[in-house]
C-alpha cells in the first residue's frame, strides 16, 4: 500500500506535543522546587521504566476503571509478552518496592518521581496522550500524620509557584470493613435513579458504584448531591484515621474543605484521599469555559502492595499534573525568577582570533563566569549589535592582532571606555570587576 500524500510533513500524533524552548524554564522551576521539597523532606528520587507488564495496571489499578477500560496504551510484544505503557506513578513503584525487597530497609520508604505517563484519551487544554507528572509515595507508615504532610507538601510546592487561593478537598472512602456496607446503601439509591444516570454511570453501578460519584456528567452531578455520604458510615478504624488526619490539617493551618463525595477514580485507594484544586478571580465572559481541575490527587492505600503480591504494607501518596501546573502558571502570569544573564560578550575577528576565542569561551566556563558569543559570525559590528542586544556589561574584542600579541581589548559597555590588557590575565581581571557588582 503506497503512502498516503502529505500535505504538510510530518507532525507530533494526536494529543502528544513537543516540550519546546520557551516551555522548558516552566519545566525547570517545577522540578527545581519538588527537588528542594523532596530534598527538605527525605525523600529519594525514583525512575521506573516506561512499559511495564500491562497486567500490573489491570491489576493494581482495576479492570473497571477508566484507565484500565479505555486509556491505557497495550501492546503485544514481539516475545508474546502483553506491556502497557506507564499511564500513572504509584503501580509500578510498588512493583519496585516489591522487586528490590525495599521492605527490609528501615521504613517508611520514602520516593518521589518527575515522569511522563501515556493515557489514550480526548486531547483537551490541559491534558495530552503524553503527559508529565510529579509524586511523592510513602510506604511503609500508616499514621494519619503521614497523609496530611503529604498534603502539605503539595501545598507547599504549589504555593512555592506562587499560586494564591488553593484549596484543598479531602474525604475518607473507607476501607475493607466498613465500604462494603456503603456500597450496598450507595446501590440501592442510585438504582431508584437509574434511568436518570449516564450510560457510564449505569454500568458503573454494576460493576464499581464509588466510581458513579466521580462522574463529572451534569445529570449525574446533580442526582449524586443527595446520595448517602460514606464519612456517616465509616467504621471506627477509619472515622479515627480520618479524624486525626482533620486534626493535623487544622494545625497546619491548611485551608481545606470537606467534600464526601470525593473519591478518586482509581481501585486502590483507601481512607484518606485528597485533591488540590485553584480558585480564580471572577471570569470574563470568553473565560467561562474553562473550568477549574485538580492540579493535585492522592491517597491512601494501604492495600496495594498486597494486591501486588508483597507483604501487607500501609502507604501513601500524590500526583500533580506539571502540563496542568503550566497551564495555569501562564493564565495567571506568574512570572518566572529571573534566569542568570550573561556579563560578558567574547567577540573576534579572523581565523586565529576565532580559535583563540574559543579556547577562551572555555577558560570562562571553568570559572563558572557565564558568557555569550557568536562565534560564527566575522562582522565585529554584528558582534557588537549583538553584544548590546543581551546588556552585557563586558565586551572582550579579539583581532588578528590581538591574537598575535596574546592581548584583548575590553571595553566597558556602560562607559564606553576600553582597554588592552593581556590574554592570560583576562579571566581575573573579568572575576574581580564582576565582584564590584
Amino acid at each position: 500500500m503506497s503512502p498516503k500524500k502529505r500535505k504538510k510533513g510530518f507532525q507530533t500524533l494526536t494529543g502528544m506535543h513537543d516540550l519546546l524552548p520557551q516551555i522548558q524554564p516552566y519545566f525547570q522551576r517545577i522540578y527545581q522546587v519538588v527537588e528542594g521539597a523532596a530534598n527538605f523532606y527525605g525523600f529519594k528520587k525514583i525512575e521506573t521504566p516506561i512499559l511495564e507488564e500491562a497486567e500490573l495496571f489491570s491489576k493494581g489499578i482495576g479492570l473497571s476503571t477508566e484507565i484500565v477500560e479505555r486509556q491505557m496504551y497495550v501492546f503485544k510484544t514481539k516475545g508474546g509478552e502483553y506491556v502497557a505503557l506507564r499511564p500513572e506513578g504509584t503501580a509500578p513503584i510498588v512493583r519496585a518496592y516489591i522487586q528490590h525487597g525495599m521492605h527490609n530497609l528501615p521504613q517508611p520508604v520514602k520516593l518521589w518521581y518527575f515522569s511522563p505517563f501515556f493515557r489514550y484519551e480526548h486531547p483537551q487544554a490541559g491534558r495530552y496522550r503524553q503527559f508529565w507528572q510529579f509524586g511523592f509515595e510513602v510506604l511503609g507508615e500508616e499514621s494519619p500524620a503521614i497523609d496530611a504532610q503529604l498534603i502539605q507538601i503539595f501545598f507547599n510546592i504549589l504555593k512555592e509557584l506562587k499560586f494564591k487561593n488553593l484549596v484543598i478537598e479531602v474525604n475518607s472512602i473507607g476501607d475493607s470493613e466498613c465500604r462494603p456496607y456503603y456500597k450496598k446503601m450507595l446501590v440501592s439509591y442510585f438504582r431508584a435513579r437509574e434511568h436518570s444516570l449516564c450510560s457510564h454511570c449505569r454500568e458503573r453501578l454494576r460493576v464499581n458504584p464509588l466510581r458513579v460519584l466521580d462522574c463529572k456528567e451534569e445529570k449525574c452531578q446533580r442526582i449524586k448531591t443527595l446520595a448517602p455520604q460514606i464519612i456517616d458510615h465509616l467504621c471506627q478504624g477509619c472515622h479515627q484515621h480520618f479524624k486525626e488526619v482533620l486534626e493535623f490539617l487544622d494545625e497546619l493551618g491548611l485551608p481545606y474543605h470537606l467534600n464526601p463525595y470525593l473519591v478518586r477514580g482509581l481501585d486502590y485507594y483507601t481512607r484518606t484521599v485528597f485533591e488540590i484544586f485553584p480558585t480564580f478571580p471572577e471570569k470574563k465572559k470568553e473565560e467561562e469555559s474553562f473550568l477549574p481541575v485538580a492540579l493535585v490527587g492522592g491517597g491512601r492505600y494501604d492495600v496495594l502492595v498486597k494486591w501486588l503480591g508483597g507483604k501487607p504494607t500501609p502507604a501513601s501518596g500524590g500526583a500533580a499534573g506539571i502540563e496542568r501546573i503550566i497551564d495555569l502558571m501562564k493564565k495567571k502570569e506568574i512570572k518566572l525568577p529571573p534566569s542568570p544573564r550573561p556579563q560578558v560578550f567574547v567577540a573576534q575577528l579572523g581565523t586565529l582570533a576565532k580559535r583563540k576565542a574559543l579556547k577562551l569561551v572555555e577558560d570562562f566556563r571553568k570559572a563558572k563566569i557565564l558568557v555569550e558569543e557568536s562565534l560564527g559570525r566575522d562582522s565585529l559590528k554584528g558582534q557588537l549589535r549583538a553584544a548590546d542586544r543581551i546588556g552585557v556589561r563586558y565586551v572582550l574584542i579579539l583581532g588578528q592582532k590581538e591574537a598575535l600579541e596574546g592581548t584583548i581589548i575590553l571595553r566597558d559597555m556602560v562607559s564606553g571606555r576600553q582597554e588592552t590588557i593581556k590574554l592570560s590575565r583576562v579571566v581575573e581581571e573579568i572575576k574581580k570587576r564582576l565582584k564590584k557588582f
